[in-house]
């Protein structure tokens, strides 16, 4: 039945697509203003370039695009398929801050302003925090593996020193990992315990989660490019005076795309119909 459906009844084996289909799909008829690209992963893990009409809000019409593979060269040959009357309609493309999808958007469609979506943005500050405790926890793990070894030379036991609320030093570090991606705001009465030992015994990831939370506020507060700008250069004074390295990578980021960010706060559009 399944067999009859698709070779007779469903009309695929005549379909205009069928002999790329596997490499690429293009639905020209689908474009529109504002559009977003990003990569997914399908079958096996395998990478896609997907292009999106975001006026279509994830329904039916929402596909332009979809491509194997992330490549460059590979993305460009088959988006420049599409009319040049059509690429040019193109007034906005949402994208990430990987090189690749930036050459993309330039080269395909040259008349669209770019817009670094907020969440790749806020995801760079939340990953340095989730550094920062990783480094502690290692050391943790190393500080624990020394005092073992010592007791055990002594033939002595070894007990873990406990917190008030029963984690470890390498418990507490390992429990905290959700708590720092959360605002102050959405703690259970655990986590904001655990926080509190935390941020006590690790003053640098305190100052750490309240910069990345920082960045989150520009975003949700801002309403207008000039006040963005202004309060992103704040931030940017913040990190340089912490001397964190890990959040100092995040801000030559932000500074090398400061335009396509900033563009968000014109329409504060995101990638979230690609995701």
């Amino acid at each position: 039945m399944e067999r009859q459906y698709r070779n007779h009844l469903s009309g695929y084996l005549h379909w205009d697509q069928l002999v790329h289909a596997e490499d690429w799909l293009l639905f020209e008829k689908n474009i529109g203003a504002y559009i977003c690209i990003d990569e997914v992963a399908l079958s096996r893990g395998e990478l896609y370039t997907v292009l999106t009409n975001k006026e279509a809000h994830g329904g039916k019409g929402s596909m332009i695009a979809i491509i194997k593979g992330t490549d460059v060269h590979t993305v460009t040959s088959v988006l420049l398929k599409l009319s040049r009357r059509r690429r040019y309609q193109v007034r906005e493309i949402t994208l990430d801050m990987a090189p690749n999808m930036e050459q993309i958007a330039r080269i395909c469609f040259p008349a669209a302003k770019r817009v670094t979506d907020r969440f790749h943005v806020q995801k760079l500050a939340y990953e340095a925090v989730q550094e920062m405790r990783v480094k502690a926890r290692w050391e943790a793990l190393d500080e624990e593996s020394t005092q073992l070894a010592y007791a055990k030379a002594c033939g002595k036991m070894y007990h873990a020193p406990v917190f008030a609320n029963g984690d470890t030093r390498k418990q507490l570090l390992a429990r905290s990992i959700y708590l720092l991606y959360k605002k102050e705001s959405l703690w259970t009465q655990s986590q904001r315990i655990r926080a509190e030992i935390l941020f006590k015994e690790y003053p640098d990831i305190k100052k750490g989660y309240y910069l990345s939370m920082r960045l989150g506020l520009i975003y949700h507060q801002c309403k207008f490019k000039d006040i963005a700008l202004t309060r992103l250069a704040r931030w940017y004074d913040e990190v340089d005076k912490s001397g964190f390295l890990t959040f100092g990578r995040v801000a030559r980021s932000i500074q090398t795309h400061y335009l396509d960010i900033i563009n968000f706060f014109e329409r504060r559009a995101t990638n979230a119909a690609a995701e």
